[in-house]
């Protein structure tokens, strides 16, 4: 396990592979990377790091609109570049936020209203909650998960993608004289018109991951690294997304605790496998996995422990073995989960508080998990510079001390005032010192 993860620290520490623009950019890269590798190992650093979690942020900040952002990707890679360089953090998540609005516009894409198509131009996409797998169809779930995700949940989120439903499994492709019935379906002119739709949508994705890619590298080149190396998510949070829905599967923990916990331990080891796969692939050991149903007041501390806590802890582990470091972002209040998910290896993961008492998560937490948080996204669109310098002077007193802290907003920024990111950006710099 330390072995894997000194090798993966190594790299993401590596310059080898990053053609800087000058001296100074190579040693700033290094610097910021080991700020971060030594907060992650509960170290002192040279001072506190700053990660910028900035949403939509840069849209706002180079004078465009999310819309923009998502469509026009000269603009997106411009916007995304300048906003880092001139703020200045120690790392940033990247320009991935803002998806291909087309593709999601060439498959109909119905899981989400995304700027100007469901939103207006100038707000961030927003989820569309319902029951996208129903209560009968847990068995379906767990005896095949891709199958039931290529046949059942993506032609209910893509309205290109119904005809899918009409395929056969891909268990029956066995051998010959099955396989010969099984590719009939592939004839269907219906069929044959999704997995068109799938064709150009990929394409567009292709051009805007290439714009990504390229913003990214500039940042990099620039000495700005990226913070994580992929993402994964809570096999509970899995279900309740975007499957189930909030409603359905607290529903289910009560009329059929058994199927629900089934699916669960099922769906765990694809979430494992989706955090390693990009990180290694990046060479970088941070792997983000957002916490959305697991907050306070979702559900009961014993429900918590049942439903929730023993399959993402599972994730944490499953990823920590990999060599990697678990970047888990608590969405909301997690005030009564603290002494619950203490019980994981020392040094080896990131706990990114919302709204979560900062005194409580270092008191319980600090010897085990390096923190992050949280400046209220609030203060930050509403307050005043002076507010926000003492926001965060409190901060470090109190969850910087000794070290295991990085600073950041609890929420992600979209409409924040750029006067009150660039104060929590530059107090840091200036009062974070050790």
């Amino acid at each position: 396990m330390d072995v894997k993860l000194k090798k993966m620290f190594e790299s993401w520490l590596s310059q080898q592979r990053i053609d800087f623009v000058s001296p100074e950019a190579a040693k700033a890269y290094h610097e910021r990377v080991t700020r971060i590798k030594d907060v992650i190992q509960l170290k002192v650093p040279d001072r506190v790091p700053i990660y910028a979690n900035i949403g939509f942020f840069p849209a706002y900040y180079a004078g465009i609109s999310p819309e923009e952002a998502m469509y026009d990707y000269d603009k997106l890679i411009t916007a995304w570049r300048d906003s880092i360089l001139d703020l200045q953090p120690d790392v940033h998540g990247g320009s991935a936020i803002p998806g291909p609005g087309r593709a999601y516009e060439i498959l109909d894409y119905r899981l989400y209203l995304w700027p100007g198509h469901g939103t207006p131009a100038d707000t961030p996409y927003q989820c569309v909650e319902a029951e996208y797998m129903k209560a009968e169809e847990y068995d379906a779930l767990i005896q095949d998960p891709s199958d039931f995700w290529l046949r059942t949940y993506l032609p209910r989120i893509f309205g290109a993608l119904e005809p899918l439903k009409n395929l056969d499994s891909l268990a029956s492709i066995v051998e010959m004289p099955f396989t010969s019935a099984y590719l009939v379906s592939y004839g269907i002119p219906e069929v044959r018109s999704a997995f068109e739709a799938l064709l150009a949508a990929g394409q567009e994705a292709a051009r805007w991951r290439k714009a990504v890619a390229t913003c990214n590298k500039s940042l990099l080149e620039a000495g700005f690294p990226l913070l994580t190396g992929s993402s994964t998510k809570a096999p509970y949070d899995t279900l309740a997304d975007t499957l189930r829905g909030t409603r359905g599967i607290m529903v289910d923990m009560y009329r059929q605790p058994d199927k629900l916990l089934e699916a669960l331990e099922r769906l765990t080891p694809l979430m494992i496998n989706m955090g390693v796969t990009g990180a290694q692939s990046a060479g970088r050991p941070l792997v983000f996995i957002p916490l959305h149903k697991g907050a306070d007041g979702f559900m009961s501390d014993e429900q918590y422990q049942t439903f929730y806590w023993p399959t993402l802890k599972k994730v944490i582990l499953g990823l920590i073995d990999e060599g990697l470091v678990p970047f888990i972002f608590a969405e909301g209040t997690y005030d009564t989960r603290l002494e619950v998910v203490q019980d994981i290896p020392k040094g080896k993961t990131i706990w990114h508080f919302d709204d979560t008492d900062m005194a409580r998560a270092k008191k319980v937490l600090g010897k085990t998990a390096c923190i992050a948080g949280n400046v209220p996204i609030s203060l930050l669109s509403t307050g005043a510079p002076g507010e926000v310098k003492e926001y965060c002077k409190k901060l470090i007193d109190v969850a910087g001390k000794d070290g295991g802290f990085i600073m950041t907003s609890g929420g992600v920024i979209d409409k924040a005032k750029p006067e009150n990111v660039r104060a929590m950006i530059e107090f840091t710099k200036e009062y974070g010192v050790y």
